[in-house]
């Protein structure tokens, strides 16, 4: 059986899928700028692009993968883009 259902922070998540993924939604920016980026790169789409990423930053042994600094820069984002108050 195949279906879908809205999980945390607006992912989808997809069940009964073949290549047990899950889908979620960046804003338009972002992932135009992530398709700049992409065109650099070997990588064959946007979604591997982006796995890949997220992959190594998952891996990452430290237990802050962001300095302070990026940590700011990252809220005051979030912030302006109404994702967190």
């Amino acid at each position: 059986m195949t279906g879908r259902s809205s999980g945390p922070a607006g992912m989808t998540t997809t069940h009964g899928s073949t290549d047990n993924s899950r889908t979620v939604k960046i804003p338009e920016e972002v992932a135009r700028q992530l398709e700049k980026k992409l065109a650099q790169t070997s990588f064959a789409s946007l979604d591997d692009f982006v796995s890949f990423i997220l992959a190594r930053l998952a891996e990452s042994t430290s237990e802050t993968p962001f300095s302070e600094d990026e940590e700011r820069q990252l809220r005051e984002r979030l912030r302006s883009l109404g994702y967190i108050d």
